[in-house]
């Protein structure tokens, strides 16, 4: 199976194979419950319904949950197809692969999985393309939803806490941030499956 096709619209199978683009759904059902807007705009770009969306997802947790499921670094394989590249990267002591497909959605981010030795997935989000721009992230205003990633925020306005997330797909950081006039403000960032939804700014 080739990188994630954007054309071919069509509904959602309940039945047929679980394909790139039902994934591409899946990923939107949950940023849907922080950002619904950019979420509607896609799902018009996709020409699909508020219950193709739901579908998908409920197929996807079905695969997920099942006592037969496969392991998710095959999962991943089976429905996404060969990874664009494949890396190996060191974390501390230990050596784990690094897989990358194309997510046309979003075309300067790729779905990124780490497998462990063990061929556990370590984590699974998007990140920047490799080659891409990264965004150009100054101020708080500059935190628009859908604007950067988890590691490009926590570069940015390093050092960042991370937060536990409410959901395994999501992720929280804590930092402070410069606004449009230099005052600095204590910033909450929310991120779905690695991208920024939303952010609570006080101070």
């Amino acid at each position: 199976m080739g990188p994630m096709p954007s054309s071919g619209k069509r509904p959602a199978s309940p039945t047929g194979p679980f394909t790139p683009r039902d994934f591409q759904l899946v990923l939107l059902r949950r940023m849907a419950d922080h950002n619904p807007g950019p979420v509607e705009d896609a799902r018009r770009e996709l020409e699909v319904s508020m219950a193709d969306m739901r579908e998908a997802n409920k197929r996807w947790q079905g695969m997920v949950r099942s006592p037969r499921s496969r392991s998710a670094a095959a999962r991943y394989r089976s429905v996404l197809g060969h990874p664009e590249t494949e890396t190996k990267r060191t974390i501390g002591d230990l050596e784990c692969m690094v897989w990358q497909w194309p997510v046309p959605l979003w075309p300067t981010l790729r779905f990124e999985v780490m497998v462990a030795p063990d061929g556990a997935v370590w984590n699974e989000w998007l990140v920047r393309a490799p080659g891409a721009p990264a965004p150009d992230l100054r101020t708080v205003e500059d935190l628009t939803p859908w604007s950067c990633t988890v590691d490009e925020a926590a570069r940015a306005f390093a050092p960042a806490r991370p937060l536990e997330g409410t959901a395994p797909t999501r992720w929280g950081l804590a930092f402070t941030a410069p606004d449009a006039q230099g005052v600095r403000r204590e910033v909450v960032a929310e991120f779905t499956w690695g991208l920024l939804q939303r952010t609570a700014v006080s101070g």
